[in-house]
């Protein structure tokens, strides 16, 4: 696809972030199953719930700007993903792995909020207010579940790991 405007980048840029969510869909049932922390389980469930509402979310944009909802292969979670997995596969105490997990996916949520930042803006610019609300709903979703993976760290992982702790 030739990008000759910022509407084809905007758009090509929403199947890139689109194939990210879907992936991820299947990334966090496995990143949950991982962690020991009963938090961070719940935190990667729930997350999960809101990873396949942003799916719905990206499906009504494209509507919303007359194109079909595709995913374009997103190199950059397949990335993410991977080093989510080698934490998922570490030989590491719980709560040293519990908290690499929140950094695999604290990297994660750092490149969603960069794309959905950028098409939020960029739908705001091409006058797509429908869509630019939309994108910012899930923008702000990923910006709460960043802290709540923060707060998770900071309150019990990060402390427990630093100890050695088997437990969080």
């Amino acid at each position: 696809m030739k990008l000759k405007t910022l509407e084809d980048l905007f758009v090509e840029q929403m199947r890139d972030i689109y194939d990210a969510e879907k992936q991820l869909v299947k990334a966090l049932p496995k990143m949950a199953k991982a962690a020991t922390s009963a938090d961070l389980k719940t935190a990667f469930k729930n997350h999960l719930e809101e990873t396949k509402g942003h799916v719905k979310r990206l499906e009504q944009v494209f509507e919303l700007v007359g194109q079909k909802a595709r995913g374009k292969s997103c190199a950059a979670m397949e990335g993410l993903i991977e080093e989510g997995k080698e934490m998922i596969e570490a030989d590491a105490e719980h709560a040293v792995k519990d908290a690499g997990l929140i950094a695999a996916a604290q990297r994660v949520e750092h490149y969603e909020m960069a794309g959905y930042g950028c098409l939020h803006t960029w739908a705001k610019q091409l006058g797509h207010a429908e869509a630019a609300d939309l994108l910012e709903k899930t923008l702000n979703e990923e910006k709460s579940a960043d802290q709540k993976l923060t707060a998770i760290a900071e309150s019990a992982v990060n402390v427990a790991a630093e100890g050695g702790e088997e437990d969080v």
